[in-house]
Parts: C-alpha cells; structure tokens; sequence
C-alpha cells in the first residue's frame, strides 16, 4: 500500500493531548522540550494540563498540533525505524497541517516550525479586530453553491457596501466553511438556509481564517518564510491551495503565504493523493479530525489516526 500521511489543523488540539507519549518515550520528549525551548514558554505543560481556553489561543493551538505530530512522527522513528523518505509516498496537512507536514518531510526543522506558527497564529489573530470577523459551516453545500452564497451575501443591502465572504475550507462531504465579515457571514448562514442547505451554522472561533481579511498576516508570513531556513522536502507535499504536490523550496514559499487568505481545497487534496496512487492514509497526531473526513473523500482507502502509544504499536506492528 503507498502511504500518504496527514497532519491534523486547529481544532484538533485538546488538554492532555502528548502527555503520555512524553511520559513513555524519550523521542517525544525531546520534541517538546525543543519547543519549549524555541518559544521560551511550557506550552507541552499547557498541553497536558491546560487550561483548554489558554491551549485553544490560535498562538498557543498551532505550534502545539505541531509538536503533537512531530512527536508521534519521532516516536515511529525510534521505535520501529519508520523513515519518512522510504515508507511515505506523500505528506499533506490541513492548513496549519502543513507546516507539519514540511517538518516530517524535512524542509523544516522543529525549531523554525514552532517559530513560524507562533508568528503565523499571533498574525492570523491580530489582522482583524476582535467581533469584525466571522466563520460559518455550511453542511450538506457543495463548494460551488457556497460561492454563490458567498457572491449574494457580499452586499450590505442597507448601506451597499461590498463586504468579504469567501470559501475557506472545501472539506468534503458536503462541509464547505465560509469566512470574512461577520455581517457578511451572518447574510450567507441566512441565505443558506432558505435555500434549505442541510445545516448552515456559526463557528465559535476568534479571527476569520483563509479569506482576504487575512492579507496582513499573509503580509507577516512573506517576510517570515524569505527569511526561514526551508530544504526540499524529502518526499512531495500536496498544497492546500493548489490541491498540487511541491517540492521546491521558493514554491512551497509562495504557497504558504497564499494559503492564509486561500481557501483550503482539501476535498481535492485527497482526490490528488488517491489519484498519484495513495490507499492509505495516516493522521499524525492529535484527534481523529481527517480520518473520518476521509471516510467521505476516500472511502475506499484505509484511513488511521496514530497519536497515542497503542495506535502507534499498532501501526508498525501493520507494516
């Protein structure tokens, strides 16, 4: 079977999430401990005790879903010798998955993962004042139906004004999030619903991620990655916004800046991965968020979540 591992996005973390990977394995430790180190902070403490509202901060949450599959990925390597290069055919992850996804595949290291996601979430955070942004779910929609929706919510019909609201993840399945204004956002969950799509709710999240309100923060990343030390990966990585694999350096760049206000196309992610001949996929990590997205996008090929001891045991007792 060609492998094809995938790494997990924000609101897969969880208090208690790597505490007993630490307390098992030396490998997993070291990965937080260089974590810790980096961002001159104990965020593997704030991810094994908590408190959930200090780990769910985009700032905290994105470097932590890091060094969660980073420390798995370490743990398959010095417990059964997993490589990436000889046993991965692809690595892909859910928008800041992807940074994850580089470090496996080792275009990044550790160190600069967890420094990138720390400026990435503050960016993310602080590119739009708090209550001016909003994210909805739209369930049982297809991608181009909510981009109408999107176009039809996009005036103010009191004042006419042009507002943002955009697709910001095509998940698959029938699960489309939409992203920008928060009055824009509320007309679309709206619209919506009369049109009698399955489920159109509001995301409880703090800034309005992948759409144009993000551009100073795609701003920050530019500066950011032209000054990050980033190899070829070792093994493709399928983009987010091009649902394409990568393997330059200066693309995987460019890709990563526009991934901030792009939408996440990770229904066609999949499709590309099956397609390039992938009939397993493993999520790394925290949570079971992917696996059971690709029961719908994949439902033909295995799908596995590896985070805890005994997943991983039964995962290289598999191969």
């Amino acid at each position: 079977m060609a492998i094809a591992l995938v790494f997990p996005g924000q609101g897969s973390q969880s208090v208690g999430m790597g505490r007993d990977l630490a307390a098992a394995f030396p490998a997993a430790r070291e990965v937080f401990e260089a974590v810790d180190e980096t961002l001159k902070q104990h965020l593997s403490r704030l991810m094994f005790e908590g408190p959930q509202e200090e780990l769910t901060l985009t700032a905290n949450a994105q470097p932590a879903l890091m060094a969660m599959s980073l420390a798995v990925l370490r743990v398959l390597e010095a417990e059964g010798g997993f490589r990436v290069k000889e046993r991965v055919a692809l690595v892909s992850g859910h928008s800041l998955g992807e940074y994850s996804a580089l470090a496996a595949a080792g275009a990044f290291d550790v160190p600069t993962a967890a420094r990138l996601l720390r400026l990435r979430g503050n960016a993310m955070q602080q590119a739009v004042p708090p209550g001016v942004g909003a994210m909805a779910a739209l369930l049982g929609a297809e991608p181009d139906q909510a981009a109408a929706i999107c176009a039809r919510a996009a005036t103010d019909p009191e004042t006419g004004r042009a507002e943002i609201v955009e697709v910001a993840n095509d998940n698959g399945g029938g699960q489309v999030v939409i992203s920008g204004h928060a009055g824009a956002v509320a007309r679309a969950v709206g619209i919506a619903t009369a049109e009698g799509v399955k489920r159109a709710m509001p995301l409880p999240v703090s800034a309005p991620f992948h759409c144009a309100l993000m551009a100073p923060a795609a701003e920050a990343m530019a500066e950011a990655l032209a000054a990050a030390d980033l190899h070829p990966p070792s093994v493709p990585v399928v983009a987010n916004v091009t649902a394409a694999k990568a393997t330059d350096p200066a693309a995987i760049r460019e890709l990563l800046v526009r991934q901030v206000t792009g939408t996440v196309r990770w229904r066609e992610s999949v499709a590309a991965m099956v397609a390039m001949g992938c009939d397993r996929f493993v999520e790394v990590g925290a949570g079971r968020v992917l696996t059971g997205l690709m029961k719908r996008n994949a439902p033909e090929a295995r799908a596995e979540a590896v985070g805890t001891p005994a997943e991983i045991e039964a995962f290289l007792k598999s191969l």
